[in-house]
């Protein structure tokens, strides 16, 4: 979808973005996308983790263990 899009079309996009929320906003509005990248990062992390097999312990190390 982006494979397109330039150098020059970078520049396009943050110039509009500059001219529609000011340069006040513009530093709120990527440190809230960056936060909410690293939320979806961790998220998904997670869930990797979580489908991944886990090692199972033969039925006589964990007799030893007790």
């Amino acid at each position: 979808m982006f494979n397109n899009v330039g150098i020059s079309g970078l520049i396009i996009i943050l110039a509009i973005a500059l001219i529609v929320f000011g340069p006040a906003k513009l530093p709120q509005l990527g440190r809230a996308f960056g936060d909410t990248l690293r939320e979806f990062r961790n998220s998904t992390k997670g869930i990797i983790i979580d489908d991944a097999p886990e090692e199972k312990q033969p039925v006589q190390e964990l007799e030893q263990a007790k």
